[in-house]
């Protein structure tokens, strides 16, 4: 068994548990009843951990969860496509014509 990650959220960590459940990767929770002790104990030792079954799928499970906190913003402002010269509103990650990112 080995500590993959630690959360401030519950959410996040029983998120992270599923993309890993999805890989069939076998993973489980401590800590997810912690959280009503904060201030009893410094906060980042309650904080929800996610834990491999398999030490072999460690590597594995590493590289799912930090795949996953990558985050793709779309521009905020109104932006002109260099492919096709097609504007675009600030919400739209590709251009809606052509599918080509800004």
């Amino acid at each position: 068994m080995k500590k993959v990650t630690s959360a401030d959220s519950l959410i996040t960590i029983s998120h992270y548990k599923n993309i890993l459940t999805s890989e069939g990767i076998e993973a489980f929770l401590r800590n997810e009843h912690l959280g009503s002790i904060i201030g009893e104990m410094p906060f980042q030792e309650v904080w929800p951990e996610l834990w491999v079954e398999n030490d072999l799928d460690y590597e594995r499970a590493k590289q799912l969860i930090d795949d996953s906190t990558i985050i793709d913003e779309s521009p905020q402002a109104s932006w002109r496509c260099k492919n096709c010269g097609e504007d675009n509103e600030g919400q739209f990650g590709v251009c809606w014509a052509c599918e080509q990112a800004p």
